[in-house]
């Protein structure tokens, strides 16, 4: 306790990080990448998103009052991740308690200056305190969860007039240990923030993520896709707006399309054709093998590996000219090896 008797507050615990000037790429964190942690929906969202494979389970939950934290909300937590990143890259120390002008994050994620734009920010910042995640990725022990909330808190100044002059927030530790971790983020294209559907920027986070700078690309299958969305949507009307994308080709440094295998399933394939983040794709920890059917037509049929981690190193993947259809076990079909144990039951609990 301190002198005066009372425990100090996590606000009075961290040192204040004041966000960094200057022009740089936007960081994303691989893991919200990859997995399903925002609602895709612009109107609220109360059901809860219940993701499990063998070894991931993710149950994201909203409150009553905000709704689900969105895929545009999650537009605060890029900006957040490239500012830390940014910052530890200078060598300046960083920290989970964050603080900025809403103008200065507004212009980073492509938003306007109005008070219309200040009031949404707001909301987000809302969503995300109020949304709640529990989740085993990244927990070392088997059974081990860590619930949080993406915003620990967050505090408006404002100034006499009464216009908000900086916002204070802070970070969770499970986001924040992420960000720092060279290999669990990635840079992401600047035109993301232009992308306005909920899919649309779910699926170039997939891309981008599972695309990396494999040159050969990476293939999904639809019904594996939709899984992984968590979308609310019926199936049919989200591989209408997935084929609608192979044709419009949204995405700056991808291309998409829609081609079935040779079990008559659709999937969607995707691979770089210049890339504009730069050299910037990360290795995963181990190298793994595809466990799901590679054929896909006028397409080489062998194995495909990722690369081992290498500390400090940009890697490029080069010499794999199959197409990976999933190559991370953790994020594969989980149908096909039996469905996991229930981590939420309390041991001992009946079915």
């Amino acid at each position: 306790m301190s002198p005066t008797g009372r425990t100090r507050s996590e606000r009075e615990q961290l040192e204040l990080f004041h966000a960094i000037a200057g022009d740089f790429a936007p960081r994303d964190a691989q893991d919200l990448m990859a997995f399903p942690f925002f609602s895709l929906a612009k109107s609220p969202r109360m059901v809860p998103i219940d993701y499990r494979t063998p070894d991931v389970t993710i149950r994201v939950e909203a409150s009553a009052g905000h709704g689900m934290a969105t895929i545009w909300d999650a537009d605060v937590l890029i900006w957040a991740a490239s500012h830390l990143v940014a910052a530890r890259d200078a060598g300046r120390r960083t920290s989970r308690l964050m603080v900025a002008s809403p103008r200065e994050i507004l212009t980073f994620i492509g938003r306007g200056d109005s008070a219309r734009d200040y009031e949404r920010l707001e909301a987000a910042f809302d969503r995300l305190q109020s949304t709640t995640v529990k989740t085993s990725l990244r927990q070392t022990g088997k059974g081990q969860l860590h619930r949080f909330s993406w915003v620990n808190e967050w505090k408006r100044h404002t100034a006499r007039e009464g216009r908000t002059r900086v916002i204070e927030l802070i970070l969770p530790d499970w986001f924040y240990q992420a960000v720092l971790d060279d290999a669990l983020v990635l840079t992401i294209d600047p035109v993301y923030f232009g992308l306005t559907g909920g899919l649309e920027r779910w699926l170039y986070r997939i891309v981008r993520k599972h695309g990396g700078r494999q040159r050969a690309g990476w293939a999904f299958g639809l019904r594996h896709l939709y899984e992984k969305s968590a979308s609310l949507s019926p199936y049919r009307r989200f591989a209408f707006e997935l084929r609608d994308m192979a044709k419009r080709q949204p995405f700056a440094g991808y291309r998409l399309s829609v081609r079935p295998d040779r079990n008559g399933n659709d999937t969607l394939a995707f691979a770089p054709v210049k890339l504009s983040t730069g050299v910037c794709g990360q290795a995963v920890s181990s190298s793994v093998l595809s466990v799901v059917d590679l054929s896909v037509p006028s397409l080489p049929r062998h194995p495909c590996y990722r690369l081992r981690k290498t500390p400090n190193h940009d890697i490029e993947s080069i010499g794999y000219d199959a197409l990976n259809l999933d190559s991370n076990l953790k994020e594969s079909n989980f149908k096909d090896v039996g469905p996991p144990a229930d981590p939420w039951k309390t041991p001992g609990e009946g079915p």
